[in-house]
């Protein structure tokens, strides 16, 4: 039943999948930049997506530790892809970002900051996983005590129209971290993908004003529970586990045990996990002076807890060995954040262990743990 009047914000209805298009052209039309998953180079990135052709329609992803593979199928769904390598956070916490410049003259020096972005950003096909990372790091960034004024300039422009999962990955454990399939809360629109039609639930005010005058039905009940079942299915299929029940304690009371130099054995100290990772913040600030000595800029950079320049203080490195840096890591995600922030710094994305090129697999880990304390 077709139904012209704006849906309600907690409202679920039934739209075409073409209608996507005229969503994605309603958020350009209000000044947003769209941006969402698409094939380039043989891989998925994050770009601007602009119609549902821009979309990888007919993909679908296999991840396993240390291995990705993005295939092409030929079925007709844009969603049914796991992400890579790229999370939302570099929109958010830039990868790379001038601070300032500094210009010598013969008798002063001129600072120059460099305009901030002013983009307006829609991020098309937010996966729950991503959603409570985008969520956590705005615990981080956002804090009562401390506000990054460049994330929090960014976040607040930021429209996020959320995908649930039905199609997770050899490495998905969000089941296992409250994350996922489902996507809730926190976003302005969320899609559920069935084979004809797309199921859109209204999240936000915001949501509300770009669905107006939208063609949009009455979502039966037929409908409704075939979403349901594709997410229990997708709960189901899960790739990986986590038992959460004694964390963080297992950790934060066992940082001395041989598990831990096991795993460095296998380490390679890259960072892989940490510049994937969705939720990982660490970043130095790094300064160039040009030849001259008349030039220099200050440039935010991300930093990982494995690089062991990290760490170094004057005197000597706190965590000389890749035991001490994995540990650090491991402990801050699953135990130490929970006291920070009230949360597990982990999503269950599984980026962390399909990038890993060693493939050490925190799932396989933290069981191992338990194993060895137990005796």
């Amino acid at each position: 039943m077709f139904d012209d009047r704006t849906p309600e914000i907690g409202r679920t209805v039934s739209i075409q999948k073409p209608v996507l298009n005229t969503i994605l052209a309603r958020l350009r039309e209000a000044g947003y930049e769209t941006i969402g998953p698409r094939v380039k180079n043989e891989t998925l990135v994050y770009d601007t997506v602009e119609t549902l052709d821009d979309l990888p329609r007919g993909y679908i992803t296999e991840q396993e530790a240390g291995r990705y593979w993005l295939i092409y199928t030929g079925h007709h769904r844009y969603f049914d892809v796991i992400p890579g390598q790229h999370s939302w956070k570099e929109f958010l916490f830039p990868p790379q970002l001038e601070m300032f410049s500094m210009q010598g003259s013969e008798n002063d020096w001129t600072i120059k900051t460099p305009e901030p972005d002013k983009r307006a950003l829609a991020f098309i096909g937010v996966r729950g996983c991503e959603l409570a990372a985008i969520q956590i790091q705005d615990k981080a960034f956002i804090r009562p005590d401390f506000q990054d004024p460049v994330y929090r300039a960014r976040r607040e422009k930021v429209f996020i129209l959320a995908v649930d999962c039905l199609h997770p990955g050899g490495t998905c454990f969000c089941v296992s971290m409250g994350t996922g399939p489902r996507a809730s809360g926190g976003f302005d629109l969320r899609l559920s993908e069935l084979e004809d039609t797309f199921l859109l639930t209204v999240g936000s005010e915001l949501g509300r004003s770009i669905m107006s005058g939208i063609p949009c039905d009455a979502a039966s009940a037929f409908v409704m529970s075939s979403a349901e079942r594709a997410l229990e299915q997708a709960t189901q299929d899960m790739g990986r586990t986590l038992d959460t029940s004694d964390l963080p304690d297992l950790i934060l009371d066992n940082l001395d045990d041989p598990m831990w130099a096991d795993v460095a054995k296998r380490c390679l100290s890259c960072g892989n996990c940490t510049q994937a990772c969705p939720t990982c913040f660490c970043w130095d600030a790094r300064d160039e002076l040009d030849l001259t000595g008349t030039q220099t800029r200050r440039t935010r950079v991300w930093d990982s807890c494995f690089n062991a320049d990290y760490s170094y203080v004057f005197g000597g490195n706190t965590r000389p060995s890749i035991r001490s840096r994995y540990r650090q890591w491991l402990s801050h995600k699953l135990g130490s954040w929970v006291k920070q922030y009230g949360t597990f710094g982990c999503v269950g994305c599984g980026r962390c262990i399909t990038w890993c090129p060693a493939g050490i697999d925190l799932t396989k880990e933290i069981p191992a743990l338990r194993k060895e304390t137990a005796r």
